[in-house]
């Protein structure tokens, strides 16, 4: 059921997308809506996804707070590209009390996101990040984007910040 579910989200998306109604798109449509639904479908029946205790309420907190930190981070960047002087890149392994694979992988997409950033590697407990500057880096170590990833997963209501 999941799986059907998958293909019919996915058609209407490349529907959406495409904007084509002719038999060629039609077809390929179907084709990799129902490939990608077939080969994902184990990812919907793991068992540990159902298990990690996301909270939605503090996922859309969470979003808006993302979405201005990359805000910041583009304006930064943009800063570094008229001072590239102030450019340091440099390779930063962050460990991460994160338990769950899910909240892990949210907060290496949301490194990614961040402008002056990208998780290169993650590798149990650590991510592998490079960064674009001291100030990046040292944001990074600070860890309040771990702590706002852990608020979305955590059952405690503690502050984020």
């Amino acid at each position: 059921m999941k799986q059907l579910l998958v293909f019919l989200v996915l058609l209407a998306f490349w529907f959406i997308l495409s904007g084509h109604f002719d038999l060629f798109h039609i077809s390929a449509g179907i084709i990799c809506s129902a490939l990608v639904a077939h080969f994902s479908s184990d990812l919907l029946r793991r068992q540990d996804i159902s298990q990690d205790r996301l909270h939605l309420g503090r996922l859309l907190q969470y979003l808006p707070w993302l979405f201005y930190q990359i805000i910041r981070a583009n304006f930064h960047v943009a800063y570094l590209v008229l001072r590239p002087q102030k450019i340091h890149p440099q390779i930063v392994r962050l460990r991460t009390s994160l338990t769950s694979d899910v909240a892990i992988t949210v907060l290496g997409n949301s490194i990614t996101l961040t402008p002056g950033t990208i998780t290169m590697d993650i590798d149990r407990d650590e991510l592998i990040v490079h960064a674009l500057s001291d100030k990046v880096a040292n944001d990074l170590l600070a860890g309040h984007l771990e702590r706002r990833v852990a608020h979305v997963f955590t059952v405690s209501g503690g502050d984020p910040s």
